[in-house]
């Protein structure tokens, strides 16, 4: 599932990442939540973290939705929403007064759903980088 939401990532990295996660070695996510049918068939998944700060939150502790995944099959039928309900139930159980989240700018599907489920659009950042 990790691939389909990142191509970009292969799957030995994915899986090296997942490893850290579950041995208490990677910054983040700090949660994965898996929605699934009653017999195991895995629907999405939930990636989640706490950050210091995140784009027109005003807390310092904000419950970040790193990163969102239904399968295409599965779609516009509530398996998004229960997924980022229970994102938001784990950072309220983390003390967390805000949940914050991003995606692509071109994303139109994923702009589209966050908004279906209350996120307000904040700002569209660019990034730069280069090497020193």
């Amino acid at each position: 599932m990790r691939r389909a939401l990142w191509p970009e990532g292969s799957a030995s990295e994915h899986r090296s990442e997942l490893e850290r996660y579950f041995r208490g070695r990677a910054p983040w996510p700090l949660g994965v939540l898996i929605a699934e049918t009653e017999r195991g068939r895995r629907l999405g998944f939930a990636e989640v973290s706490i950050r210091s700060c995140a784009e027109g939150c005003e807390t310092n502790r904000v419950g970040f939705l790193e990163g969102w995944w239904v399968h295409p099959r599965e779609r516009r039928r509530g398996v998004g929403r229960l997924l980022v309900e229970a994102a938001e139930g784990w950072a309220r159980r983390r003390r967390c007064l805000e949940f914050a989240s991003d995606t692509r700018p071109g994303n139109r599907v994923s702009i589209a759903a966050h908004r279906a489920l209350g996120f307000a659009h904040t700002d569209t950042v660019v990034c730069f980088r280069k090497d020193l």
